[in-house]
This record gives C-alpha cells, structure tokens and sequence, in this order.
C-alpha cells in the first residue's frame, strides 16, 4: 500500500512538471517569435486618456455626454453655474462705459484748458509790446506772465487726467476681459477628438478646481506596449515596422511602427506569467497605430483587449505568412 501511494504521489509529481513545462513552452512561444529578425511580446491595446477638469471650483449645472459616446474636438461637454459671473461681466461693462464717460468730458477739458492757453499767451505777446513802447505798466505785463504759466499748468493738469481716463478704460476693458474668459473656461471642451471613457460627475455636484469630470480615450492615439529582453532592444529602432494580432480578431494583422523605445531596463511587469521571465530586466516597447488607419477604422477600436505585437528588427526580414496579411487600409 505505502508502494502504491509513493508511486500515485510520483506520477502526480510528473504531471504537473509536464504541464508545468507545457505551460511555460507556450508562453515562450506566443512571446517569443522563432522567425529570425522579429521580436514579439504579449500586450493590451492603449490609448491616451484624457481628463476633461475644471479650472475653478463650482457647481456642475449639466453634462452632455454619456460613456462611450464619440464626441469631436471643441464639443462642448459640460458646463459650470455661472451666473455670478456673468453678473460681474456686466458690472464691468458697465464700468467701461463710465471711464469712457470721463475721457469724453477729459479730452472737452483739455481742449478748454488749450483755449486758455492760447488766449493767454496772446495777452502776454501784447503786453510784452505795450511795455516795450511804455504804453503799460510792468504789474500789468507780470499779470499777463503769471496768467500765462497758470494756463500751461491747467493744460498740463488737464492732459494728465486724460491720460488717466486712458488707463482706466484699459484697466476696465482688461477686467472685462479676464471675467469672460473665466466665463469661457466654465463650458468645459473636448480638447480632442475621441470617446467617452468615463463620467466621473453628475449634475448638482460642486466641484472643485482641478475635480475631473469626464475622462476621454483620444483614439487616434492607439497603441500596445510590450516587453522585449535586451539583446533585442538593442536592434529596435524608431519606426521599425511592426504587427499587432488581437486575440478578439485571430486572423487580422494589423500594421503598426515602433514608435517608443525605453532608454532604460526594468523588470518585467507582474502580468508575465512566469517567475523567470519576471526576473530578467527587459526594455519597454511602444507599438503605435497610424492615425490614418484610427479614423477609418475608430468605430471598432476598443482598448484592454490583449495580443501580440511583433516588432521587426532586421529590415531586410520577411514577415512570415501569417503576419504578412494587412488590415484593410
């Protein structure tokens, strides 16, 4: 009995080895491309993400877009309770009309103050004569003298205060400016041209600045990245040709270039299934999508969805039968 039971305990033991190797010689081959010149890696497609924030605190009146929505650049996603500020918008307009007000009375004092000046310098070119031929006395040539220095300063007093009432309309109209831009930044934009991801907020909320209200996937920004061990990275270059096949689509090649080679080694992320792949240090790789091939196709990109992508190191290398096929372009 105790025969039997080491021996049922020793092929268990083997079968699990067995698969166990089994295992590991899968995955080495649906990472590792025999074909020479090309490395692979496992991956999942990505895209950029986008947040879609506030730039100042406030209460969410409404928002126009559910999850999974495609929406285009400058679409108008959300906006903010701004009615206080478009009260302080026509305060400010307000206040531009007043200094505009005073510059219109400035500019009549200033053309009052040269009427005056111009009188009084004729007054003293006369009084000047007079005194020269005896015809006035000198408390009447210095009378005119100190009237004309008294219509300079008048005129001087009056220009400056003109320029003052120039300062305040642009002070005014620069107010204005920065309460309707505030205005503008409340209507929150799709910078991007892409899908809704996530909504993070609903109608009522208050927010804070910076409080994220949507999240978009910016899809003609699509790409997988992948794992490669360093006597291959060395041979990757920038917009070396690449393939990336979907698990969801077996059968579809889909033409992608490199577009990211890490500058750097780092271990192998946790979602590699083998304890010995964890441990060598590997390069990260970036294998993007042409945004080209995105805009016809962006109906059907979804990201999370894990494959391989295969990256050509040698450019004279031939792509293997099953990766020669191409997406539709």
């Amino acid at each position: 009995m105790a025969a039997n039971r080491h021996l049922k305990w020793y092929i268990l033991g083997v079968i699990v080895l067995l698969a166990a190797g089994l295992s590991t010689f899968l995955w080495l081959r649906h990472s590792t491309d025999a074909t020479e010149g090309i490395a692979s890696g496992n991956g999942r497609i990505e895209a950029v993400e986008v947040d879609i924030t506030t730039k100042y605190s406030g209460r969410l009146v409404a928002i126009l877009a559910k999850e999974g929505d495609m929406v285009e650049a400058g679409q108008v996603l959300a906006n903010m309770d701004v009615q206080d500020l478009k009260a302080q918008v026509r305060q400010a307009e307000a206040e531009v009309r007043q200094a505009r007000q005073k510059r219109i009375f400035a500019a009549a004092v200033v053309d009052q103050r040269k009427s005056e000046l111009t009188l009084s310098e004729k007054d003293l070119d006369r009084s000047r004569r007079l005194y020269e031929s005896k015809a006035v006395a000198l408390q009447k040539l210095q009378h005119d003298e100190t009237a004309e220095q008294t219509a300079k300063a008048s005129l001087e007093a009056a220009s400056a205060q003109f320029a003052d009432t120039e300062a305040a309309i642009e002070a005014a109209d620069a107010k204005t400016e920065e309460i309707k831009t505030h205005l503008e930044d409340n209507v929150l934009k799709s910078p991007i041209g892409g899908r809704v991801l996530y909504r993070l907020a609903e109608p009522g909320e208050v927010l804070p600045a910076g409080g994220k209200a949507l999240t978009l996937l910016d899809l003609s920004d699509v790409y997988m990245t992948i794992f490669v061990p360093t006597e291959h990275a060395g041979k990757i270059n920038i917009g070396s040709d690449a393939r990336i096949l979907l698990d969801a689509l077996p059968g579809i090649v889909i033409p992608a270039t490199v577009s990211f080679v890490a500058p750097r080694a780092q271990f192998t992320p946790k979602e590699v299934e083998t304890q010995t792949e964890r441990e060598k240090l590997m390069f990260r790789v970036k294998v993007k999508i042409a945004p080209e091939l995105l805009k016809k196709h962006v109906e059907k990109v979804k990201t999370g969805l894990p494959g391989v992508a295969y990256v050509r190191m040698d450019p004279s290398a031939q792509w293997p039968e099953r990766l020669s096929a191409r997406l539709a372009q």
